[in-house]
């Protein structure tokens, strides 16, 4: 128990010295760091080291990323639709999105890239407000069933406004706790949910205090959650050797099992026991000695092992259909860039030439959902979220389940992938949310995309020329939703569905008139805005089967 005791008073100790500084404290001398040999610095702030772990450490510049970023002169000198195509990717696999005509503006502007960077380095959320709203029992159904820590988590990202350093926190540690390295596991008997959050919560606070991420990892490891998991001597240090130092040599077990031999998890509420008899004979791993578990982790941390390891196990989760070579080759890339953060790892592959410009994938349903989400002004109801949940489970995709994370980010058999399109179609494209009922969240007719989507103002409505304004919402709807406009055959399909022959004139049906004149002005915008929905959702309908929507391209 020492140990462990010792462990998370240095954390402690390290937290206060953080706050004590934010404060306006003291800070530390970084003249005082001789021993660090990497090009990317403990934070002269909170230059914090124990036993050769450091605590902190600042971002790698993006001009340093070895992974070569796309730049904003390469991005503006795209055609519209590719730069279109790009943005919509990066926001996308950041669970973000920007309605079309704020995003068209961002474009516009020349400093797209950059200005997201920018946006993601600045605190702009109120912390408060967002974590009051989504525990608010009113909008967001609380329960005691269903994991409701999950369901909080899923619920934060759509109600997170602003693409700033908090969300990106929060979505790094999501990332983080899909894969093999931080899952929480909540399907074995052993993990409770309380440890949804703890290892959520533990890397999103760490994440604001600028944590490296050995250290991140270190203090993981040693934690009940990830006791909870790997639950014995030899089969934590298997795993913590497989996972964070792609070791399997047989032979390194019984070390590792012999200095973790005082912990284990008792049978009482499946409770972390640290005894005290510790080993005391050295061993040798790690091209270093090690006598107890405190070593075992630390020592692993601190390996270049551990290094090349969590970054190519990130860039196979972002680069699923590259070729192992190529896998391989951004691996060494961004290894050596020295990165000693998860931001270092996480925003040089998604800034990245190569995944922006030359990657094809899978979109995964969270970021299917949230970017669909945030283009469409969608409107939750209180159960939402945890449908969605329930959804993601039925798609083989559950959050922060599977003992070994999500082996696959996207639902790959032929049922799990007709449950993603059907719930994308059922629940987010064929629904428009009344907006008489928008302060009753328990309703159904709160639920689906809002008014504001297919505002007149997003295409060029003409009441004189009902064909001409067809046209342009349909092109809209295809630019918002696939990135591009409708092609000659699918604007035809459109055409002759929803247009007739009138003295020479093609003009809409009937049920698609959404440019009639009525006499009565309230009921003249209520029947133009029903017909202008009944073209939305047979549009939105067709696109729901595209390729397009459930990939990020590459851009030819």
């Amino acid at each position: 128990m020492q140990i462990l005791q010792t462990a998370y008073k240095w954390f402690f100790i390290s937290t206060m010295i953080m706050l004590l500084t934010a404060c306006g404290g003291g800070e530390t001398d970084s003249s005082q760091n001789n021993s660090s040999n990497n090009e990317n610095e403990p934070s002269t702030i909170y230059d914090i080291e124990y036993k050769g772990l450091y605590s902190y450490y600042q971002n790698i510049p993006v001009e340093n990323y070895r992974l070569q970023p796309l730049t904003d002169s390469s991005f503006n000198a795209l055609s519209s639709t590719q730069q279109l195509q790009v943005a919509d990717k990066l926001l996308t696999t950041l669970f973000f999105a920007y309605p079309h005509d704020i995003l068209q503006n961002k474009i516009s502007s020349g400093n797209f890239l950059q200005d997201i960077q920018t946006a993601l380095k600045t605190d702009t959320t109120d912390k408060a407000t967002l974590e009051s709203t989504i525990i608010d029992d009113e909008k967001f159904q609380q329960s005691t069933y269903n994991e409701q820590e999950a369901v909080d988590i899923l619920s934060r990202f759509y109600a997170m406004e602003n693409l700033d350093k908090y969300f990106l926190n929060n979505w790094i540690s999501y990332i983080l706790t899909q894969t093999i390295m931080f899952s929480p596991a909540y399907e074995l008997e052993s993990v409770h949910t309380p440890n949804i959050t703890g290892v959520y919560n533990r890397l999103v606070v760490m994440l604001g205090e600028e944590s490296g991420m050995r250290y991140m990892t270190y203090v993981h490891m040693m934690s009940e959650d990830n006791w909870r998991r790997f639950r014995s001597p030899e089969d934590n240090g298997r795993e913590m050797l497989e996972i964070f130092a792609l070791d399997m040599n047989d032979a390194h077990v019984p070390i590792a099992a012999q200095a973790l031999q005082n912990w284990r998890l008792d049978s009482d509420h499946d409770t972390l026991v640290v005894g005290l008899n510790q080993n005391t004979m050295p061993l040798s791993l790690f091209n270093t000695t090690i006598y107890n578990g405190d070593d075992f982790y630390r020592e692993l941390a601190k390996s270049d092992l551990f290094t090349y390891t969590v970054v190519q196990r990130l860039v196979s989760f972002f680069f699923p259909q590259n070729s192992e070579s190529k896998k391989t080759q951004i691996t060494n890339t961004i290894v050596q860039s020295q990165p000693e953060t998860w931001q270092d790892i996480l925003l040089q592959i998604v800034f990245s030439e190569e995944y922006l410009l030359h990657t094809t994938r899978p979109k995964s349903a969270e970021e299917l959902f949230y970017s669909t989400a945030k283009k469409t002004y969608f409107k939750h109801r209180r159960n939402t979220f945890h449908e969605f949940k329930d959804r993601l489970e039925d798609m083989h995709q559950a959050s922060m389940k599977y003992k070994l994370g999500k082996l696959n980010r996207v639902p790959l058999d032929t049922l799990s992938f007709a449950n993603y399109h059907k719930y994308i179609r059922e629940r987010m494209l064929l629904t428009k949310s009344n907006p008489d009922y928008e302060e009753e969240y328990n309703s159904w007719r709160r639920h689906g995309w809002g008014e504001d989507f297919v505002a007149n103002e997003n295409f060029n409505f003409d009441v004189n020329n009902e064909e001409e304004s067809l046209i342009s919402l349909v092109n809209y709807l295809f630019l918002a939703m696939a990135n591009r406009e409708a092609t000659e055959a699918e604007m035809t399909l459109f055409k002759e569905h929803m247009l007739q022959e009138e003295d020479n004139v093609n003009i809409l049906r009937s049920n698609f008139n959404m440019v009639r004149t009525y006499t009565d002005l309230e009921t003249q915008t209520k029947k133009r805005e029903e017909y202008k929905r009944n073209i939305a959702i047979i549009v939105l309908d067709y696109i729901s089967r595209l390729t397009d929507t459930y990939t990020l391209k590459e851009v030819q």
